[in-house]
Formats: structure tokens, sequence, C-alpha cells
């Protein structure tokens, strides 16, 4: 891979700090709450369901995975889901989001490296735009971006208006995510380059068949590898 890049992007959740892994806590409480109307099993298929139906209205973030847990909660119990029980809904969220940032492993010194190294750095993430904002803030890494994109969507066509507001070409872009479907295959559309760095919990939406070889992405284990390659 070339290393001579005029922006280098970074997703943010499960990137730069973990999130999914909030997401499964939340859920697995979430059956909790409905055990006396539906197994775990089922409760997570109709909240997953529930979740890829509301995604064009609600977008990406808690606030719509909230939203999508009240809706599961009324179809599974018929509409009689009591009270108390969306009580403890909301506090699930609220208490989702209020989550501290737990950065992984060898980031502060990749982006000290990277920025050692005069590369512009970005974020380009998606999600509820107050949320992603907060988490950045927590997370004390704004220093270390030139820009903060938090995209509605992340498809071929959010990618190239990004790259066209960074007033580059698509072979100057570098897109660093732990998702395949999201970070990579879009950018690689494009023309531009990526790296895939796997977190160990994927959301079942962001699953993808990943491509064969190609000589604009490879996969690392840790984005402390990336100073091996850049």
């Amino acid at each position: 891979m070339k290393a001579n890049f005029k922006v280098i992007a970074f997703d943010a959740d499960d990137t730069l700090w973990v999130n999914e892994t909030f997401f499964r806590e939340t859920e697995e409480k979430f059956c909790d709450l409905l055990s006396d109307f539906s197994t775990s099993d089922e409760t997570m298929e109709v909240l997953f369901a529930t979740e890829i139906q509301n995604l064009e209205e609600y977008g990406y973030g808690t606030k719509g995975f909230v939203l999508s847990m009240m809706e599961t909660a009324l179809k599974i119990t018929g509409n009689k889901v009591p009270q108390q029980t969306l009580e403890q809904i909301i506090e699930l969220g609220k208490k989702q989001i209020n989550q501290p940032v737990e950065l992984l492993d060898g980031v502060v010194e990749t982006l000290e490296y990277l920025k050692e190294k005069g590369y512009k750095l970005i974020v380009a993430t998606k999600g509820d735009l107050l949320d992603q904002e907060r988490k950045l803030q927590k997370s004390k890494l704004e220093k270390y971006f030139h820009h903060v994109e938090v995209m509605s969507n992340k498809k071929s066509d959010d990618y190239q208006k990004l790259i066209k507001h960074l007033e580059i070409s698509p072979k100057d872009f570098l897109m660093i995510g732990n998702s395949y479907k999201s970070d990579i295959e879009p950018v690689l559309e494009l023309g531009g380059f990526g790296i895939h760095i796997p977190f160990h919990i994927t959301w079942l939406h962001e699953k993808a068949e990943e491509a064969e070889e190609h000589p604009n992405w490879i996969k690392l284990q840790s984005i402390k590898d990336i100073k091996n390659i850049l």
C-alpha cells in the first residue's frame, strides 16, 4: 500500500473507542425485561427487524436504538407492555449514552505517530450527531483531527460528497475502520484506499463478505500495526 495520502479518515465507534459492547449489554438487559413475554432469541429477532425497518427514519445511534426497543416491547406484548418496563427501557438508553469513553489499545500512540508524520487526519463516522460529538469530546482526541464528519450513512455517494468537500482525489484518501461494509467497500468503489481493523463484536447489519485480494485495502489485527505500513 502506498503511503502518500493527503487525508486519512478514521471511523469512530469500535475503531477509536468501544461501542458495540455497550449495545450488546443493553440488549441483554432488554431481553431480561421482556422475559415474561418472549425468549431472548425471539426478542432479539424482533428487535433487529425493527431496527432495520427504522433506519431510514431514525438513522444510526443510541436514540434510534431506544425507540426501536420501545416499539419492539409493544409488538411482543401486544401493546400491553407495563409502563414501568418502558421507563426501564428509557433508563437503559440514558445509561448507554452516558457510558464513559473507553479508548481502544494503541489509538493515542497511533494518532500521535501519524500526526508527527504530517498526515491530515479526520473522523468520518455515522450515527447521532450529538452522541458522536459528546463521545469525541470525552475521548480527548479532538486535538488530532483536522475535521470531523458525522454521516447519516456510509455509502459510496456519502464518501464522494466527503472527498469532494476535502477537495482531494479518491486516490489520496485512506479510510480506516472496523466495518468492511461501511468503511472499506464504499471507498474502494470510488478508487480510494482502506485499512480494515475488525472489532471482536460486529453488529449483524454490518457483516458483509469481504472482497478477495485488492491492491487498495489490507486487514490489520490492531490499530498499532498502522505505523508498520505508513
